[in-house]
């Protein structure tokens, strides 16, 4: 049986242009990965470059799974290595606390010798090292957020994006395609599709702009769902926006409608002051007559 590490490098290769039509690994992969960096052995490190920072030590889990493996793959030498892991951690899972006390008590030694290490490392780094440090460490952590994003959206049932016509052409004909390595098949489809006719191409445009109307219809309703689930945040932008723009259009019709019985309002409550006024200005008209009638007599 293959070692854990000895996957093809050039699927990663593939992953890229035709990760929907070629995606077949789990989020077990992440692990696989991390088990190649590693030495087996009791309380061992991930590996360290010389002169680079001490690795966290491996937690509980991972303890275990390097300490199963060997027996796992001896009993079931002809399962994959993605199947390997799945059955420890099935093991994981049904033992007691007791049982993983051993592993992780091994972490936690591990953990307070990596903690003086990493001290006894930062004190001879400079300020600008230090800097470099905490930018690479911001740059790690970006990705990371945005790897668990993409697999929340997954879950949560989010549309694919549209392929475009090469892609949908690759995943057709990659099986029959030239070269012994995933990199030559993907050069010699490439100059197969510059090489196609017009009226050829024309077959997977079309079924590319069919699957552009596929996305929008079902981006349409994912959206309504995220909506009625109270996850906004999951909307694009443009969406948003066009949300915001009726929005808009109320609260300006609103603001509008107030302004407008407001100054109805204003005029209303002036009108019988006009009146009195008038009134006044009469009356006081009509005493200067009289007055000066008087006095002529």
């Amino acid at each position: 049986m293959a070692p854990l590490g000895s996957m093809p490098a050039a699927v990663s290769l593939l992953a890229v242009p035709v990760a929907r039509s070629f995606s077949t690994f789990s989020c077990s992969n992440s692990l696989l990965r991390c088990l190649t960096a590693v030495k087996t052995g009791p309380g061992k490190c991930l590996t360290t470059q010389p002169g680079g920072p001490p690795k966290r030590p491996l937690n509980g889990y991972l303890r275990f799974v390097m300490e199963q493996k060997p027996a796992v793959v001896k009993q079931n030498p002809e399962i994959k290595p993605v199947d390997v892991i799945r059955r420890i951690a099935q093991q994981w899972r049904v033992l007691s606390p007791e049982q993983k006390k051993p592993f992780q008590d091994a972490m936690l030694q591990d953990m307070q010798k990596f903690k003086l290490d990493l001290q006894k490392y930062r004190s001879q780094l400079t300020p600008a090292q230090l800097q470099q440090q905490a930018a690479e460490k911001k740059q790690r952590m970006s990705k990371r957020k945005a790897i668990r994003k993409k697999r929340e959206l997954t879950s949560l049932g989010k549309p694919k994006r549209p392929r475009s016509a090469f892609n949908i052409f690759m995943s057709e004909h990659f099986e029959e395609a030239r070269g012994g390595t995933t990199q030559a098949r993907m050069k010699s489809l490439l100059d197969d599709w510059r090489n196609l006719l017009s009226h050829q191409k024309q077959v997977y445009i079309q079924l590319a702009e069919d699957d552009k109307v596929r996305y929008k219809n079902e981006m349409k309703s994912w959206e309504d769902h995220m909506l009625e689930i109270g996850r906004e945040d999951l909307l694009r932008e443009q969406t948003l926006s066009l949300q915001r723009r009726p929005a808009a259009r109320t609260a300006a019709a609103k603001k509008k409608t107030k302004t407008t019985k407001a100054k109805a309002a204003k005029k209303t409550s002036a009108a019988p002051k006009s009146k009195a006024v008038g009134g006044e200005v009469k009356s006081s008209s009509a005493k200067t007559v009289r007055k000066g009638s008087a006095k002529k007599v």
